[in-house]
């Protein structure tokens, strides 16, 4: 049974424990902020003001094109455009409905068509499709750029182009590429401040004071402005995704407040303790930001471990955060010190409630609760283990891919051209209108294989299951290609469509084209979302085992211990997969997906299981580093582990529970946001942050190093004289 907390010092404490010495460069860093605290502010203003303006000078752009070098879409995409100018390149479309009028000679259509035609980077505007009914009809358009880079502005083109149609009382949508075009920039303005709100509540609860409350909270807003604008500064050169300066802004946030709210906790404890103000500031910077620099290096390290993967566009992402995260931790090391030495004593002046510090002493509620998990760590372990994977069984059903347009809000154009096509009837149209994919057959230097080659080619794709109808294929000007589309018999991004893309590129064609020298290919807007699909999943382990190893070698220079990093890692996995589950159960199960705003349910986006598992990874890091860095603390001087921990965990409950409610209100509060992608990421790490801050935190880290006693510390003192001297 594990010794009483309050268990003396070993005698034989280990000569790396003895030796650990203060971070005296932050201390000193912290000590001048302080000295300074009007000049340190007005650095920070300056350079939020900088950053701001700079942004606004260099006019960023954020595009969400990908680019997929060596896939088969690609490919065929790359053909298409070398050998049938027009075929191919990005393409949307313009459907016109009237609930009584009959659309097959209408001239309001025709006319409308034609002015589409001649819109700036438009090739081609195609003869209109008419459904059975003849009340639905639909025009492709292709365009010589990616409709995505024509901007927001382009819509009012639109509608200008299609008056005729509209002054003639016919309804018009835009969809396929085209949504990228009209779909409204998302505003998150007022998720961001819910999110701040809620998180103003948690502090004065906290805290119960208002100083105290509005200090960390104007530090993280300050750090986070500038962040975006740094951000907006790199865009100008680096094209960040269109969700970028969103997840900048949910990341730096939550860790903006919580690195603020742990620095504040600790100095209130000095100033308790006596300190003056100066001296607290000093001593805070250099305790407790030792362990806000380690946090805000290993949630960078997580992010640009993103790069790995060899996308591009999810590396971009994860170094937009990473840079937001940057700025954060550097203000929460100059600006937070300052701020509190130039607030001192007066932080607890206007109160709401009597001011609580790090912990009301050895016989508070979180001693108490620290000795209860020391007398039955079995029972915490396999009590935690046990919910942890019962949340992440729905993870092993997981099925990625594309949210279609039939996942926007009700009402929006992209929602409902997708509806449109879908509902009607006839060649052309139902579900899998929506899903077009473009067969590129290359017959290479023999062109005399197109003739004996189209009925066949035809009858393949036509027998391929899924399949609803395949136009004839038809030769390039220049006779190189064959080229055909086939229409899915389901939507996007069912999953019978994603293994029709399967089943023609590895089954249909190559049997087809057995016996020649022909190679074919599938391509479009639809096939090159499932090589992205497939793209990703052959990466994530490598992503995975990235940013397992960094965390690995960084904790165990940080902690002086394999076996602390091996643990961490263990339970950041376990962490990971409970926030998957639960992911799926609401998104792709649809339990209780309506209260997020959707109608129904979709796949995972493709990337967002590896953006969630580099952000978790990191962000669950956060709370383990403040709670190891006490443990530490306490171990360093007294080599006790049992009195370690339960210190440990006594002195940090409070201001991790508070820190993890602001960072889930920050969070969820994202979860309003009209785009899909960003209700999943807000969701997912919100249940990732509670789970690491309550089951993790509190329940399975106590419990596992009350059992394995010493050995939590252990390390070959060959690895000890090798390994840098960092101390969290």
């Amino acid at each position: 049974m594990p010794e009483p907390l309050s268990a003396p010092a070993h005698a034989d404490t280990p000569p790396s424990v003895r030796s650990a010495s203060p971070a005296t460069g932050l201390a000193r860093l912290g000590g001048w902020c302080a000295r300074h605290p009007a000049l340190v502010i007005a650095a920070w203003s300056l350079a939020l003001i900088a950053a701001l303006a700079g942004r606004h000078a260099v006019a960023p752009t954020f595009s969400d094109q990908v680019s997929l070098s060596g896939a088969q879409s690609t490919t065929g995409a790359d053909l298409l455009a070398a050998h049938s100018p027009g075929a191919g390149g990005s393409s949307g479309r313009v459907v016109f409905h009237s609930d009584t009028t009959s659309l097959a000679s209408d001239p309001s259509v025709t006319r409308s068509v034609s002015a589409l035609a001649h819109l700036p980077h438009v090739t081609s505007a195609s003869e209109p499709v008419v459904s059975t009914d003849g009340h639905t009809a639909c025009t492709t358009v292709r365009f010589n750029v990616q409709a995505k880079t024509l901007g927001h502005d382009y819509t009012e083109q639109l509608d200008g182009a299609t008056r005729s149609a509209r002054d003639a009382h016919l309804q018009v949508a835009y969809g396929g590429d085209l949504d990228q075009v009209t779909r409204q920039p998302a505003n998150d303005r007022a998720s961001e401040l819910a999110g701040v709100a809620v998180a103003l509540l948690v502090l004065l609860l906290a805290f119960g004071s208002v100083l105290a409350a509005l200090l960390p909270l104007a530090s993280a807003l300050i750090a986070v402005g500038t962040g975006l604008g740094v951000v907006g500064i790199v865009a100008g050169t680096v094209s960040f995704a269109t969700s970028a300066p969103t997840l900048a802004t949910m990341i730096g946030l939550g860790v903006g407040i919580d690195y603020a709210l742990f620095l504040t906790t600790r100095f209130r404890q000095d100033l308790i303790d006596g300190k003056d103000p100066v001296t607290a500031a000093a001593r805070t910077t250099a305790a407790s930001g030792r362990a806000v620099l380690v946090a805000g290096i290993t949630v960078i390290v997580a992010m640009l471990s993103l790069y790995a993967c060899g996308l591009s566009f999810i590396g971009k992402l994860g170094f937009a955060a990473s840079l937001a995260v940057a700025v954060t931790a550097t203000a929460a090391v100059t600006l937070v010190p300052a701020a509190l030495s130039l607030t001192g004593r007066r932080i607890d002046r206007l109160t709401v409630r009597r001011p609580v510090a790090e912990t009301s002493g050895d016989r508070d509620g979180w001693h108490r609760y620290a000795t209860r998990v020391a007398r039955h760590p079995w029972r915490y372990l396999a009590a935690g283990t046990a919910v942890l994977a019962l949340l992440a069984v729905p993870a092993l059903s997981m099925r990625l891919g594309h949210v279609d347009a039939s996942a926007d809000p009700a009402g929006t154009t992209s929602r409902t051209a997708y509806d449109l096509v879908a509902d009607a009837s006839g060649p052309g149209f139902g579900p899998g209108a929506n899903a077009p994919l473009t067969v590129v057959v290359d017959l290479g230097t023999d062109h005399s294989q197109a003739a004996a080659l189209s009925p066949a080619l035809q009858q393949a794709l036509q027998s391929a299951p899924g399949v609803a109808q395949v136009t004839t294929p038809r030769p390039s000007p220049d006779g190189r290609l064959l080229t055909s589309t086939v229409t899915p018999g389901h939507g996007p991004q069912d999953a019978a469509t994603t293994a029709l893309v399967t089943t023609l590129v590895h089954d249909t064609l190559p049997s087809a084209l057995r016996g020649t020298n022909a190679h074919g290919y599938v391509t479009g807007t639809t096939a090159a979302q499932a090589d992205f699909r497939d793209t990703v999943q052959q990466r994530l382990p490598v992503i995975i085992a990235t940013v397992l190893a960094a965390a690995f070698l960084l904790l165990t220079t940080v902690f002086r211990s394999l076996v602390i990093p091996l643990k961490a890692v263990l339970l950041n996995l376990a962490t990971t997969a409970a926030s998957y589950g639960v992911l799926t159960a609401v998104f792709q199960w649809g339990w209780g997906s309506g209260l997020l705003g959707l109608h129904e349910p979709v796949p995972i986006e493709s990337y967002v299981p590896m953006m969630m598992f580099a952000i978790v990874f990191g962000l669950s890091m956060d709370y383990e580093i403040f709670l190891l860095s006490r443990i530490a603390d306490v171990w360093r001087t007294s080599g006790d582990n049992t009195r370690s921990v339960g210190t440990g965990l006594a002195t940090t409950g409070r201001v991790i529970s508070s820190a993890a409610l602001i960072m889930t209100a920050v969070f969820l509060s994202f979860s309003t946001s009209p785009t899909v992608v960003v209700k999943m990421l807000a969701l997912g790490l919100a249940v990732s942050v509670v789970l690491d801050a309550t089951l993790v935190r509190l329940v399975l880290v106590p419990s596992s190093m009350f059992l394995l006693g010493r050995a939590n510390w252990w390390l070959p003192k060959w690895l000890d004289r090798r390994l840098p001297h960092l101390h969290a």
